[in-house]
């Protein structure tokens, strides 16, 4: 099979939750999307995530999860910290390379704290230690557009802040067909995941990482902002930080380096 892609579902005593994974290595990647899974599951995304980030699938069996299936209200980023290492358990999953992206490095910061044990090296990509005025800004924004039911407008928000000037030039027009085609048909998730990213705060136990970290940011990035990178590389003592000057939020799509840059830092 292609890249050895699996689309499947892991259920514990608690929950059950959603994953993708592909590759044949021997090392476990973990990959935590940001808060876009909030409004589709990762599960069926197996090929096309393999196949963007093929870098890794040689060297490491990579394992892409969603945030649990029926989400109570006011679930925090710590609280999905502990279910994916009750994930990890029932996968039989000891010991990881996390990567976290946005809101994914948001619970990976949580992962890499309270159990240290399950995070061989971590990296942080867009993502910040709180939820600072640029974060509040955005999401807030986000969460107003969805309240008044204008999906459109807030897919076109999405791309525009996400995305570099160039993509979005490119790619603005087919913004109403793509809200046709992915309008979920609840937002529940969306606000639950949206409040935790506004509630975020893992200032007091990022000294509590030990892993090797590397903090990706970008210096345009308008969703979380460029310092939040630089104040996570601070916070954290055994941490490399590296700024893309060029590329905002979406660099992890539109670097064609960040994978290799990962790996590298991994290997």
């Amino acid at each position: 099979m292609l890249y050895n892609t699996k689309n499947s579902t892991v259920k514990t005593p608690n929950f059950s939750m959603d994953y993708i994974r592909f590759g044949s290595g021997k090392k476990v990647m973990i990959m935590l999307p940001g808060l876009g899974e909030s409004l589709r599951s990762v599960k069926g995304t197996a090929l096309p995530m393999a196949f963007m980030y093929r870098r890794f699938a040689k060297d490491y069996t990579v394992y892409m999860f969603s945030r649990r299936n029926d989400m109570p209200s006011g679930f925090t980023t710590a609280d999905m910290a502990k279910d994916l290492a009750e994930a990890m358990d029932a996968l039989g999953i000891e010991k990881a390379y996390v990567v976290g992206v946005s809101m994914g490095g948001m619970i990976s910061q949580h992962l890499a704290a309270d159990y240290p044990e399950k995070v061989e090296k971590l990296c942080l990509a867009v993502t910040c230690p709180d939820a600072d005025p640029t974060a509040e800004t955005a999401i807030s924004h986000w969460i107003n557009l969805v309240r008044k039911g204008d999906y459109k407008a807030f897919m076109d928000s999405n791309v525009k802040l996400i995305y570099s000037d160039s993509y979005y030039r490119k790619n603005r027009l087919l913004v109403p067909f793509v809200s046709l085609v992915t309008k979920p048909k609840s937002f529940d998730r969306f606000f639950i995941q949206a409040k935790a990213c506004l509630a975020h705060n893992a200032c007091d136990k990022l000294c509590r990482i030990t892993c090797p970290t590397l903090v990706i940011g970008g210096e345009k990035d308008m969703v979380v902002g460029g310092d939040a990178s630089r104040k996570l590389a601070a916070a954290i003592k055994n941490s490399t930080l590296k700024m893309y000057i060029q590329w905002g939020h979406g660099l992890y799509e539109e670097a064609r380096d960040f994978a290799d840059t990962v790996a590298d830092f991994f290997e």
